[in-house]
C-alpha cells in the first residue's frame, strides 16, 4: 500500500490529468465547429430539491441541446432519392440455429461415469462427489478434444513419454547428473579435481 502513495506515483498520476486535460482541449479547440455542445435548459421547478435561490446561473444555462431527427426510409428517400430498398444493406439475415451450435470443448462422459451421477447422495462417497473423482482421475487428453489453454501444452500426451526413473539402492535420492544436466542444455564434464 505504501509503494502506491509515493511522489513517483503522485507525479505520474498528476502528468496523466494534465495530459488528458490537454488532450481534451486540443480536440475541443479543433472539433468545436464541427460538434458544438449546448446544455439543455432547466428550470428549477422541475429539478427536485432545487428552488429559486439555489438556480445555476451562468454559461451551462445556453441555447437548448439539438436533437437529430430519427431516421426513417422516408427521410432517406427524400435526402437520397437514388437509394432503394435493395441497394441497401440487410440489417438481420435470417440464420438457422444450427449453424450456431459449437461443439462442446469436454468430451462426454461414458454412460457408467453418467449413471454413477445419478447413484444415492454424494454424503457416502457416491453420486456428485464419486461422478467428480472418476472425472479427476482422467487424463486431459481423455477428457478434452485439444488443449484449451497454452499452459496446457506443457503437460499435454505426457503418457507418449517414457520415464526412465530408477529408485537408487543405497541413496535417498538418484544422482543430480542424470535428472538435472540436459543433453542438449547444460554440459556436464566433470573434471578430475571434482569430489565424487
Amino acid at each position: 500500500m505504501r509503494s502506491l502513495l509515493t511522489t513517483q506515483s503522485q507525479n505520474s498520476y498528476r502528468e496523466q490529468i494534465h495530459k488528458e486535460m490537454m488532450t481534451r482541449l486540443t480536440w475541443k479547440q479543433r472539433y468545436s465547429k464541427l460538434y458544438p455542445t449546448t446544455q439543455t435548459q432547466t428550470s428549477p421547478k422541475s429539478e427536485p430539491g432545487l428552488n429559486k435561490d439555489s438556480a445555476v446561473t451562468g454559461p451551462l444555462q445556453g441555447r437548448p441541446r439539438s436533437v437529430l431527427p430519427p431516421i426513417s426510409m422516408t427521410t432517406v428517400r427524400r435526402t437520397c432519392p437514388s437509394l432503394s430498398a435493395a441497394s441497401l444493406p440487410v440489417t438481420s439475415l435470417p440464420v438457422p440455429a444450427e449453424q450456431f451450435t459449437v461443439p462442446p470443448v469436454m468430451r462426454p462422459a461414458s454412460p457408467q461415469t453418467r449413471q454413477s451421477l445419478y447413484q444415492e447422495s454424494s454424503h457416502q462417497g457416491r453420486g456428485r462427489s464419486q461422478y467428480l473423482r472418476s472425472r479427476s482421475l482422467m487424463l486431459p487428453e481423455q477428457k478434452f478434444e485439444f488443449p484449451l489453454l497454452s499452459s496446457w501444452e506443457y503437460g499435454w500426451r505426457l503418457g507418449d513419454f517414457s520415464l526412465d526413473y530408477k529408485t537408487p539402492t543405497r541413496a535417498r535420492s538418484s544422482v543430480i547428473k542424470s535428472a538435472f544436466y540436459a543433453r542438449n542444455g547444460v554440459f556436464n564434464s566433470p573434471s578430475p579435481t571434482d569430489l565424487h
